[in-house]
């Protein structure tokens, strides 16, 4: 695991030299080892989302948004772990920049995330300038930060460019204490736009309905926008150890019967 932390020192907002040169040092370290991407799209393996998706995924070389559906202290959580079950599944060290250092490292494990492909960067107000500056080396798999408050039309746009010149995707995770944040309205350059809320799970035994649910967890996944695809709402089962994500049994149960 890797760490490294940069912090506004002047009112230009410029990260220090000597926080560039570490986070640059620590990348390249990897870069050299290289990090291969299998293809163009990372899909769900679930028909029912990729296929609403253009190429059957999201796409690489694109900025994504990722958002809670409500309150961070529960949606939030779900967001960032539908987050990390999509890095998982790429190939290579990815960047996860940050505020500051209140990332749980276990919780991304479980879903399939492990802390040795991560270089964790606490970046103070300086998040999408490290992310910026991280989508500039192809030895990533992916840029991940999250962002606090407004994401403008601009700074998104500034981010899409970046992924497309080194087909390493961005994913952008909003972060919101308010329900129905404004903020999370306004229009971004975002390829994709998802909304994740967390559902009750389902009791793990059929004969005691009454006990709280203690079986795989649930969310709500609504895709807001795509371009060159189709919105849509999914009700899944969390990602698992491995980052995929699975429909509940009862509706995988109706879709045989329909077939």
């Amino acid at each position: 695991m890797f760490h490294t932390s940069a912090n506004r020192q002047n009112a230009g907002g410029v990260l220090p030299a000597e926080r560039l040169r570490a986070l640059r040092d620590q990348i390249a370290r990897i870069e050299r080892a290289g990090a291969s991407r299998p293809g163009q799209v990372v899909g769900f393996g679930i028909p029912e989302i990729d296929a609403a998706l253009p190429g059957g995924g999201l796409a690489l070389g694109a900025l994504h948004e990722m958002a809670g559906a409500g309150p961070d202290t529960e949606h939030g959580a779900a967001a960032a772990l539908f987050a990390a079950g999509v890095l998982a599944r790429l190939t290579g060290p990815v960047l996860w920049v940050v505020e500051r250092a209140d990332l749980f490292a276990p919780g991304l494990a479980g879903a399939g995330l492990h802390p040795d492909r991560v270089i964790f960067a606490e970046a103070g107000k300086e998040v999408l300038a490290t992310m910026e500056e991280g989508l500039r080396h192809p030895g990533l798999a992916a840029v991940l930060g999250e962002i606090n408050g407004r994401l403008s039309l601009v700074a998104s746009r500034r981010l899409q460019l970046a992924a497309e010149q080194t087909g390493i995707p961005a994913f952008v995770l909003r972060r919101s204490r308010q329900f129905d944040d404004p903020a999370l309205m306004e229009p971004t350059a975002a390829v994709t736009r998802w909304r994740v809320a967390a559902l009750p799970s389902l009791p793990a035994l059929a004969h005691a309905p009454s006990v709280p649910g203690l079986a795989r967890a649930r969310w709500q996944l609504t895709l807001t926008r795509c371009r060159g695809g189709e919105p849509g709402a999914w009700m899944v089962e969390a990602c698992d150890a491995a980052g995929c994500l699975a429909l509940p049994h009862g509706l995988l149960e109706d879709a045989r019967l329909r077939a």
